[in-house]
């Protein structure tokens, strides 16, 4: 497999206490490897599939540190070095509850261009995976167009993580649609909230089929409360189904998600080997992705070594 994308310097913040305008809270700041689509390469390897990372990094400090801990899982990274910009940084402010919010520094990450990429490293490859983030800014989002291509090519599918709202609805929602109808994925995965943005309703009755416009396979992912699944079987009629999963407190869900795809979409290329995305193989590899999902907020978190 291949995934196209972001590998960032996380600045992980997590605030003791309420923070206060003016003055010092205690807590802890940690420096880890970050990126959707680092951090779903990295999954992937230590699940065993055979992975590529396609990234940009500045030639700094950081963007070693970072290619040396992909590699370490496995990961064949094919990373540009981009002179005269930081490798990416994201600041992650961690709430007592666990969620996040993000300041994004992307620097080198979204300067890897279409020049970068070869089509030998697509051959024989079953699936390229794009979080949102590969389609956007420039170069970045040209090399991940030429991906999709390049995996076309090859007869790989490709799945499309929508990853956040932000950059999803930066151009406007019509942008968003048009950018994910080009892609035309094999599988969309997102959360429920990603998925309303895109398709402007709150109303969840509805979001599936609609979705399934897009994709015909469409995982909506909901934490603590598993996913759901929704598929057109092979007479273009639609299925759903929710896949449960235990809930899991978390001081830190980040990676969570990047880490369920990698699950999900090892069990999704299994399903194609067979000719078939049956609801039964879907749910197992939502399965396999819960679990990926478990590892990662349950393990523990080594800092990124700059030595």
């Amino acid at each position: 497999m291949i995934v196209v994308g972001d590998l960032t310097l996380d600045v992980v913040l997590s605030p003791g206490r309420a923070l206060k305008t003016g003055t010092d809270v205690p807590g802890i700041v940690r420096l880890r490897q970050g990126g959707s689509a680092g951090t779903t390469a990295r999954w992937l390897g230590r699940l065993g599939a055979r992975a590529q990372l396609l990234c940009s990094v500045g030639r700094d400090g950081p963007g070693r540190a970072l290619i040396e801990a992909v590699r370490s899982d496995g990961v064949v990274v094919r990373a540009t070095r981009v002179a005269g910009r930081p490798t990416g940084r994201i600041g992650v402010l961690v709430a007592a509850d666990g969620e996040r919010s993000f300041v994004a520094d992307r620097g080198a990450a979204d300067h890897l261009s279409p020049a970068d990429l070869r089509a030998a490293w697509f051959k024989a490859i079953e699936l390229v995976h794009l979080p949102l983030y590969s389609l956007v800014g420039e170069p970045l989002g040209s090399a991940g167009r030429e991906a999709v291509r390049l995996a076309r090519d090859a007869g790989a599918a490709v799945s499309l993580d929508l990853a956040s709202v932000g950059p999803l609805l930066a151009n406007g929602r019509p942008a968003a649609l048009a950018l994910v109808r080009d892609v035309a994925p094999d599988v969309l995965l997102a959360t429920a909230a990603e998925l309303s943005a895109l398709l402007d309703s709150p109303n969840w009755a509805v979001l599936g089929a609609r979705a399934l416009a897009f994709a015909p396979v469409v995982i909506v992912k909901r934490g603590g409360n598993g996913a759901t699944v929704h598929l057109l079987d092979a007479s273009g009629a639609s299925i759903t189904f929710d896949v449960a999963t235990k809930p899991l407190p978390a001081a830190d869900t980040t990676g969570a998600g990047d880490a369920f795809d990698a699950g999900f979409l090892i069990g999704f290329a299994e399903s194609r080997r067979s000719g078939r995305s049956t609801p039964a193989l879907l749910r197992r590899a939502v399965l396999a992705g819960h679990r990926a999902a478990a590892r990662q907020l349950s393990a523990p978190r080594p800092e990124l070594d700059l030595r």
